[in-house]
């Protein structure tokens, strides 16, 4: 097997320089729970380089997603706070491979949830909720990737924005959504998309990292995951994730 933390380096040296690689996990042997340790020295650079985790993502949590990569299983990443994009800001694609952006919903935890906590009790956990957009951009060639390659990959997490946040309304579980693109709409979904309810997401996380003994903390950001599939981020380009109830969020795109 490759060593880990070789493969960890050639995935961070590939994010900062832009260039991709060729799949990592099946010639070095890589499974799911070894993908996380990866993923985990992975965003150890980052910190190393000063950077803070603020939180985490969820990825594949709708089947729309699942079928646009080719895989079928909930997974989870890292955020830091170099992640942050403020609402209305602007990303620059030119350091990214072949970025895509997708409509999400994100959660401020008020409180550490815990393992299988109840839905009932979601909101005494959980301060504020958002509309999102969150960059990815796989370091893979053609965006083309196993399970542990993008576990190991830290989810393909790039950026992400937020909008204002607000008190967490009675249901958000069929929320209507918009990601729009210069003003027109490329895709239209529900907050159902998100495994069914997008608290199920924040419920899945707690338990899905745990399990490899990460705790989300009071304060951090939790992005439930996508409610589209994601679209491509042409430079120029002015992006809105509308959320029924929650407002919007965006972003602008230069080269």
């Amino acid at each position: 097997m490759t060593d880990l933390a070789t493969i960890a380096e050639r995935l961070d040296n590939a994010a900062r320089t832009a260039t991709a690689i060729p799949q990592l996990a099946a010639d070095a042997g890589i499974d799911v729970d070894t993908a996380y340790a990866v993923q985990e020295a992975l965003v150890g650079h980052r910190l190393a380089r000063g950077e803070t985790l603020v939180g985490l993502k969820m990825g594949l949590t709708s089947r729309a997603k699942m079928a646009q990569v080719g895989v079928d299983e909930v997974i989870w990443g890292r955020l830091t706070d170099a992640m942050r994009v403020d609402d209305g800001g602007t990303v620059t694609v030119g350091g990214l491979i072949h970025p895509r952006v997708e409509p999400e919903v994100a959660f401020l935890l008020d409180r550490l949830p815990e393992p299988g906590e109840p839905l009932a009790d979601f909101a005494s956990a959980v301060r504020a909720v958002a509309p999102a957009l969150e960059v990815i951009d796989s370091r893979y060639r053609d965006f083309t990737f196993s399970l542990p390659d993008v576990i190991a990959d830290n989810t393909s997490a790039a950026a992400y924005t937020i909008g204002p946040w607000q008190p967490v309304p009675a249901g958000i579980d069929n929320l209507g959504v918009l990601l729009e693109v210069d003003g027109r709409v490329v895709q239209t979904g529900s907050t159902a998309a998100i495994l069914g309810d997008p608290r199920r997401a924040l419920t899945e996380g707690v338990r899905l990292a745990g399990r490899y003994g990460v705790q989300l903390r009071t304060g951090w950001v939790f992005l439930a995951g996508a409610a589209t599939a994601a679209v491509p981020l042409k430079p120029g380009a002015h992006v809105r994730a509308v959320v029924e109830s929650l407002g919007t969020a965006s972003l602008k795109v230069t080269p």
